[in-house]
């Protein structure tokens, strides 16, 4: 199985050096390739070899470091020219040369950040510089919002969120967002997915931390198009799991006359590896349809023995007046990387529009 730290191989850096040395005719190619690959090079990690390649990187480009993004830019075109992956994560180097070598130099950062991103997304490069600047670079962020290139606006929403995984925090947008609020405005309608998709997320990065701000947003949001109800309800998702009740109540979504019966689990103990399996009833007893947002959760047993429960939804649909559906679900207890299970007793729940209806036990053993 290949490793993420593979993508750094020594077919990438000699494609690399040969671009390279289109723009700069006098670049040592082996001496390039010699600081490369170090002693050290084989225990690196990811960001380690990424890391390294931008110090080996910025030992050939010129020392004057707007002459640096100069060449950069011309390195990308000759890459784009060579058909050498664009959006490639191994180039995310171009973005942290910008953020190891250029703090000082606030405007030419600008131009490289709002260049290289278009190449390869700067998302993570940005965010030294909203701590470092504060309001100076969100105001650029706002202004870039406006850009017309879509890779531009999705840097100004992907790289100010407040939550962003993997990243930099930014602890001043998580005790106040409001500042992130012209750039998502200026979002709100983009003809571009992944822009939009982007906005949502740090909708919903908002909402962990000010629900009531997301919910004045999905009021005045409301009906402005179908791409904009859609950014609110991704947005909302945190909320809407939380069982959220001024959310809830936005969309509607109300369970009194939506029963749940014959919750049975169907695996009452499970081995690790294998998964939990269950069976419910679900029906809307009322004269009247009903949007019915179904979810089941998991209670998780963790090291010190206490619970927590992570949710999953299941579909969220309109219900005919007096309809009955069976609804049979498994979540798996495979392991992986990011996981660890324990042993002894679980719980399973299914909710339904924010409210947990039934609840039951199951046991996960040894494998």
């Amino acid at each position: 199985m290949s490793l993420i730290k593979d993508i750094y191989s020594l077919s990438f850096y000699e494609r690399l050096a040969g671009t390279i040395t289109k723009i700069i005719p006098s670049f040592e190619q082996k001496k390039f390739i010699s600081m490369i690959f170090t002693d050290e090079f084989k225990t690196m990690e990811w960001k380690e070899r990424m890391k390294h390649t931008t110090r080996v990187f910025h030992f050939f480009l010129p020392d004057d470091y707007p002459a640096a993004v100069d060449a950069i830019g011309q390195i990308i075109g000759q890459l784009r020219e060579d058909n050498s992956g664009q959006d490639t994560l191994a180039y995310i180097f171009l973005a942290d040369y910008i953020e190891t070598y250029g703090m000082e130099d606030f405007d030419t950062s600008v131009r490289a950040l709002e260049m290289v991103t278009r190449f390869i997304s700067c998302e993570f490069a940005v965010r030294p510089f909203i701590l470092r600047y504060g309001d100076r670079m969100i105001n650029q962020m706002i202004i870039w919002s406006k850009h017309e290139n879509s890779q531009v606006r999705r840097l100004a929403s992907e790289g100010s969120r407040p939550r962003l995984p993997w990243a930099m925090a930014l602890p001043t947008l998580k005790k106040n967002p409001e500042p992130l609020l012209p750039l998502l405005e200026n979002l709100k309608q983009d003809p571009s997915e992944s822009v939009r998709r982007s906005v949502a997320n740090s909708i919903n990065d908002i909402a962990k931390d000010h629900p009531d701000l997301v919910i004045a947003l999905a009021e005045k949001w409301r009906g402005i198009s179908r791409e904009t109800d859609a950014i609110i309800k991704h947005g909302s998702r945190t909320l809407l799991k939380q069982g959220h009740s001024e959310i809830l109540k936005h969309y509607g979504l109300t369970s009194e006359n939506i029963s749940v019966t014959d919750l049975e689990i169907l695996t009452p103990e499970v081995k690790i590896g294998e998964s939990v399996e269950f069976v419910f009833k679900v029906s809307n007893q009322s004269s009247d349809k009903q949007t019915v947002r179904l979810e089941y959760g998991i209670y998780y047993r963790k090291a010190n023995g206490q619970l927590s429960r992570k949710v999953f939804k299941i579909s969220e649909k309109m219900y005919p007046p007096n309809e009955m559906v069976t609804v049979r679900r498994k979540q798996s207890f495979r392991l992986i990387t990011t996981k660890v299970f324990y042993t002894g007793q679980h719980q399973l729940s299914v909710i339904v529009n924010g409210e947990e209806k039934e609840i039951r036990t199951f046991e996960i053993v040894a494998g």
